[in-house]
């Protein structure tokens, strides 16, 4: 991996990392507790859909983009991100009680359309693309929330949803333009092997990916149920912040996965896993010690007096937040080489515990139990992946310290960044 290519990912990142924050205070300032755990819920319903939607659109376009044709990719792609945007949330509304249904399923077909158009990118290795459209999808958002609220007057939680709704619609045809310009009408064809293939490579990283998120979400659905819907909001300033905290882990690892896919030298790989620990292992601390250096007074000024608790969660999650920053690198090098039965594993080991504990912790402990549970099951799970890990490369400590000569080129680019 190149080391430009490192630098661009970590300072587009830490853009995302400001605006992610800015949009979280503007949110729970606009509509409150009760307002930001409607949020959370229908965002988490929105995740749970798009890991069926990624069967197709996620890691599987990366995967085959080098081995098929964008055409036939794309194809399925697109036809599969419409046939589960709009019958999953369907499905889910005959279960239970959905909250902003029309929104989920717009959002739901959008977003999976443009996960493909991103997903293309990286593949393909144009990770300028791919950390444009990153960007945009943030400051886009914003820039809708700013015009539905303060020009068509919409200040009820819709106006974040039309707002997110529009800001995936007009980046997905942008990315589809940029994309589709090149493609042949003749290519466009219905591969049976592609569609194969395409299908058991995404259902097994998907059912990994499905199982890490309950590790992530289980916990709003037990405080919803124990503790009510404002429970829920004031837990999710703080998981906001540990996700936040993930961007550049989670970038660092799509990049490593799109060299890992492009490039059958198994010990490059490993090698370019280190770099990428490295540099996760002193982003993330560094990130989380700046935000538990922030007074708990901090927190009520800029989220409101509800929010009162968000530096103890944090400080709950901090050790779970370290462990998954360190663990996406580990899990896109198992995927990037088509090893997911670990995956699995370690995402089944996280939910087992997850859902044992919650049913006694949080019932008593609340928020902070949710914090306990989540972060010891993170822990646990990334624990798996480390062992496996070094079972096929010796540990050394230096693997999660960034060199001196690392650190120094490092700080050029921040000097040369503050000098233009």
């Amino acid at each position: 991996m190149k080391k430009n290519t490192i630098f661009r990912i970590f300072f587009s990142r830490f853009l995302i990392l400001i605006l992610n924050f800015g949009l979280v205070i503007y949110t729970t300032n606009m509509w409150g507790s009760e307002g930001k755990g409607v949020i959370s819920i229908v965002i988490a319903d929105l995740t749970i859909i798009g890991f069926f939607s990624n069967i197709f659109v996620g890691s599987s376009v990366t995967y085959f983009a080098s081995k098929y044709k964008t055409e036939q990719i794309l194809l399925y792609a697109y036809i599969w991100s419409v046939l589960v945007g709009v019958f999953i949330p369907v499905f889910f509304s005959m279960i239970r009680t959905v909250e902003y249904l029309e929104y989920l399923i717009s959002l739901s077909v959008l977003s999976s359309l443009l996960a493909a158009n991103i997903n293309l990118f990286v593949g393909k290795q144009n990770m300028k693309m791919f950390n444009l459209f990153t960007i945009l999808q943030q400051l886009v958002h914003i820039i809708f929330i700013i015009v539905i609220i303060y020009i068509l007057k919409e200040t009820s939680v819709s106006g974040y949803f039309m707002a997110q709704t529009g800001c995936y619609g007009i980046l997905f045809f942008i990315s589809a333009f940029l994309l589709l310009r090149y493609l042949k009408i003749s290519d466009i064809s219905f591969s049976r092997q592609v569609r194969n293939t395409m299908f058991d490579y995404g259902w097994k990283i998907q059912t990994s990916s499905f199982l890490q998120f309950l590790n992530n979400r289980l916990s709003f659905y037990f405080l919803e149920y124990y503790k009510g819907i404002m429970s829920v909001g004031i837990y999710s300033i703080g998981v906001a912040f540990s996700e936040a905290i993930w961007t550049v882990s989670r970038s660092l690892s799509i990049a490593l996965y799109a060299d890992l896919v492009n490039d059958e030298n198994e010990n490059a790989g490993i090698e370019k896993t280190k770099i990428s620990l490295r540099i996760s292992f002193f982003t993330t601390l560094v990130f989380i010690a700046l935000v538990l250096l922030l007074p708990a007074k901090f927190y009520v000024m800029i989220f409101g007096k509800d929010f009162q608790q968000t530096k103890q969660i944090i400080l709950l999650l901090s050790p779970g937040i370290l462990a998954i920053a360190m663990s996406n690198i580990i899990g896109y090098y198992f995927a990037g080489v088509n090893k997911l039965r670990i995956l699995n594993t370690k995402s089944i080991i996280g939910v087992v515990f997850t859902i044992m504990s919650s049913f006694f912790i949080i019932p008593y402990w609340g928020i902070a139990g949710a914090c306990i549970v989540t972060s010891i099951s993170y822990c646990l799970s990334s624990a798996l992946l480390f062992w496996k890990f070094y079972q096929i490369t010796e540990f050394h400590i230096q693997d999660y310290f960034i060199s001196k000569n690392e650190f120094q080129i490092l700080l050029n680019k921040l000097l040369r960044k503050k000098s233009k």
